[in-house]
């Protein structure tokens, strides 16, 4: 099986395991995508402008003294997106509405990182 493939497959299974999630990405640092189950267009712009807030939050955990950032998270009216570092080249974005089970997304979320983490070396 593939990287690609293996990164489809976990997006699957995530999906699968938390129905709340509207959409998952893994992209990479400078805001390509690698995989993904958002629409095209839309999956381009939350490639680019994710890299971008999970450098930024990356600086900003740096500059408060807080540690090495895990997650980054944007909450709207209409729901979150959540982003977490994977390893030194990929992110890993997670759509979900505002009113889903956050802590559900979070765990599964967080395991999923592991895995793209191995995928990606």
């Amino acid at each position: 099986m593939t990287k690609q493939e293996q990164l489809e497959k976990l997006i699957d299974d995530l999906r699968q395991n938390v129905p709340d999630i509207t959409g998952v990405m893994v992209a990479s640092t400078d805001g390509l995508s690698i995989a993904s189950d958002f629409p095209d267009d839309e999956g381009a712009r939350i490639a680019a402008v994710g890299a971008a807030a999970s450098g930024l939050g990356a600086r900003i955990a740096q500059n408060a003294t807080l540690g090495e950032v895990t997650e980054t998270m944007v909450k709207g009216e209409e729901g979150l997106l959540l982003l977490y570092k994977v390893g030194s080249e990929g992110v890993l974005a997670v759509r979900a509405p505002a009113n889903g089970n956050l802590g559900l997304v979070r765990l599964e979320a967080s395991d999923t990182c592991k895995a793209v983490r191995e995928i990606l070396g």
